[in-house]
């Protein structure tokens, strides 16, 4: 395990974070070549964003729908399946943790990556129709579904034979995540958040939802888009539902909260976690970070399942496609954005059991900035009083989410100060009378989906807004997993032929239950790292075929085949195969 943690942080290192220096931060190479690619595609494509939105809603209603037309599920199943897997986790914990250390003004630029995204997400999408498999309806597979596209098949037969290894390379680590950021993360989301809000047992959870999972997983994608196409709009329904309440409830607060986005955007504070000079950049980063993580442009996970639209027309499907970021970031997120601002959770402290043997402990010290930088931990920490005994600067503190806490009490009511001393190897606190405790309690903030918690308990009566986040983290988590499912199986199929189907399917729900009863440090980084390095040669397909995507885009809007009656009118494929 300690030789895993060694590659884990490594990897960390020298790919997730490396970048350019600026200042005491880096802009990371991912970052830049996902925005970078995201602009070029942008002017590539006319600026498809702005001038095809209301195109893309009207296909994704079925409007235009032929039901001969090649494929295994319609526009709007395949826009939903793609929605399961990217709205989720990220919707709820991600715009909490990019508000936590980048503060209102990191919405802005989630807002910015949300629309040079759609552009990427258009691109490679039209790209996968066009490249995408198929199979015969009466081949013994065809019911796992007919249909075969990402981006391992428009990097092979889009820049030729010889990109193969490419290919190959991409299918590998990403059948490689759906295993653990898209299955085993979701299930301990789920397993964790049911046993703390009802103490259900997490291995109990994680058979039901490993059953749900595989129940539906089994039956292909004819299914999957099925159930999706029911499960997304409502999962988004309820949760958007109780945040437009409270937005609209504190109706007067609407202005002036678009107004400190807008200002803290380019003048920052920053977040509760990144306050000091230089914030400018933080605010910056968090929010392309999270805006980029959370709706998936640029990772080739989506394409994935638009290849399986029926439809002859590429580029008819990536319209649908440029849809996602727009509903994920612009809509989804804002709302949880706005309502952490409005409710004012994100800058407050809370009442905290502080865990001591784990939780959201982290120790930091102030940097020359003035913002708090992580650090080892102390072989001892002295707590006089309830507050920590510092004797210079540079001494580590005792953090809950990498904010030092100001002081500590042995009561939950806080009456108690502690005194004594915190052995941070045993976690262990030592009061001077000899007590030992495991926990002590503060005021602290929050961060990540207790941060939206608390944001929805505030602006809802009673137990409502507690209620719609817990069910919303449970469909969330489920769905995005069913889908994930679906792209694992593509890239198992592609690397290994139809035999490879039901082994990746039973592979991915045991995963789902191991993922719900151990702890995932580990796997969420191995998942970051899969997917910080499965979008390099993606990104690199997409800038070589932005002229091919140029040329089909020009010649659809050019023929205009969706004013003709389905059928009665052959469809080519500008730029053929």
């Amino acid at each position: 395990m300690d030789l895993l943690q060694q590659f884990v942080d490594f990897m960390n290192a020298n790919v997730v974070e490396a970048g350019i220096p600026a200042g005491e931060e880096k802009i990371p190479f991912m970052v830049l070549m996902l925005i970078g690619v995201g602009l070029l595609l942008t002017v590539r494509t006319g600026f498809v964003q702005v001038r095809r939105l209301g195109h893309g809603f009207a296909v994704a209603t079925g409007r235009y729908d032929d039901p001969d037309e090649p494929g295994d599920v319609t526009h709007f199943q395949a826009l939903t399946t793609a929605l399961s897997a990217t709205v989720g986790i990220g919707n709820i914990a991600g715009v909490a943790i990019a508000i936590h250390w980048g503060g209102p003004g990191a919405l802005f630029w989630m807002w910015v990556t949300a629309a040079v995204g759609m552009a990427t997400k258009f691109s490679e999408v039209t790209l996968a129709q066009r490249y995408r498999e198929t199979v015969s309806a009466d081949d013994p597979t065809a019911a796992q579904g007919s249909v075969s596209g990402g981006p391992m098949y428009y990097i092979e037969k889009g820049l030729g034979s010889k990109w193969k290894p490419m290919a190959i390379f991409f299918a590998v680590l990403l059948m490689f995540t759906s295993f653990l950021t898209g299955n085993a993360v979701q299930a301990n989301t789920v397993a964790d958040t049911v046993q703390t809000s009802f103490g259900v047992p997490m291995w109990i959870t994680g058979l039901v939802s490993a059953a749900v999972v595989g129940a539906v997983i089994l039956g292909g994608i004819s299914r999957i888009g099925r159930v999706t196409s029911i499960l997304a709009p409502t999962m988004a329904a309820v949760y958007v539902a109780g945040a437009l309440f409270i937005i609209l409830v504190n109706a007067g607060q609407i202005v002036p909260a678009f107004s400190l986005i807008l200002t803290e955007a380019f003048n920052p504070s920053a977040g509760i976690a990144g306050t000091g000079v230089g914030a400018f950049l933080v605010t910056l980063m968090w929010g392309v970070r999270r805006g980029l993580f959370s709706n998936e442009a640029g990772q080739g996970s989506a394409p994935i399942a638009h290849a399986a639209a029926k439809t002859d027309e590429p580029v008819s499907e990536g319209v649908v496609a440029l849809l996602e970021p727009f509903i994920d970031t612009i809509v989804i997120c804002t709302m949880t954005a706005m309502v952490i601002i409005m409710t004012g959770v994100w800058s407050e402290t809370h009442p905290t059991e502080i865990t001591l043997q784990g939780g959201d402990l982290s120790w930091v010290e102030y940097s020359e900035s003035g913002r708090y930088a992580g650090t080892d931990a102390p072989t001892q920490l002295s707590i006089v009083n309830g507050v920590q005994d510092v004797e210079a600067p540079g001494t580590p503190l005792l953090a809950w989410h990498e904010v030092a806490v100001e002081e500590f009490f042995v009561d939950e009511g806080r009456t108690q100060p502690f005194s004594g001393t915190i052995d941070p190897s045993t976690g262990i606190a030592t009061a001077t009378d000899g007590t030992e405790y495991t926990s002590l309690h503060a005021l602290a903030v929050e961060s990540g989906a207790p941060l939206t918690l608390l944001g929805f308990q505030e602006g809802l009566p009673g137990s409502f807004g507690g209620g719609i986040v817990i069910l919303s983290v449970m469909l969330f988590a489920v769905s995005t997993a069913i889908s994930w499912s679906y792209y694992g199986d593509r890239c198992a199929y592609y690397l290994f032929g139809p035999a490879a189907i039901l082994p990746f399917k039973a592979i991915f729900v045991a995963m789902h239950f191991f993922g719900a009863v151990v702890p995932l440090a580990v796997v969420w980084s191995l998942g970051d790292i899969a997917l910080a390095i499965v979008i390099i040669p993606n990104l690199i397909a997409l800038l070589f075929l932005s002229g091919q995507v140029k040329e089909m885009t020009q010649s659809y809007f050019e023929r205009k085949p969706w004013e003709t009656q389905p059928g009665t009118v052959a469809k080519s494929r500008s730029g053929g195969d």
